[in-house]
């Protein structure tokens, strides 16, 4: 069985460009676009468009970083690694204070 995966706003892909690749292929490589704004393959100004091994690499999101709030939470997680710990545990009875 196939697992549905919901199309998302920001999906994004690049061209990964093959080992002959034309120099407009290479010129996009490790370029990220939404996936609307991917041109086809091959490529208009593809000079071996009868041989062109380029191929698409498919992302969920065009962003190559985390988006901003869970970087903070990254961030916020981090800052309470786990340390000595300075709290000291006392009850509320005079006896133990003694």
């Amino acid at each position: 069985m196939v697992e549905y995966k919901p199309v998302t706003k920001y999906r994004g892909a690049e061209i990964i460009a093959a080992e002959d690749a034309c120099d407009a292929a290479r010129s996009l490589t490790s370029l990220r676009l939404l996936s609307l704004e991917v041109p086809l393959l091959p490529l208009e100004t593809c000079d071996r468009a009868a041989t062109c091994k380029c191929v698409y690499r498919h992302f969920d999101d065009r962003r190559r970083k985390f988006p901003r709030r869970e970087e903070h939470a990254l961030n916020a997680l981090m800052a309470c690694t786990p340390g000595v710990e300075r709290r000291v545990r006392r009850g509320r009875r005079e006896s133990d204070y003694e």
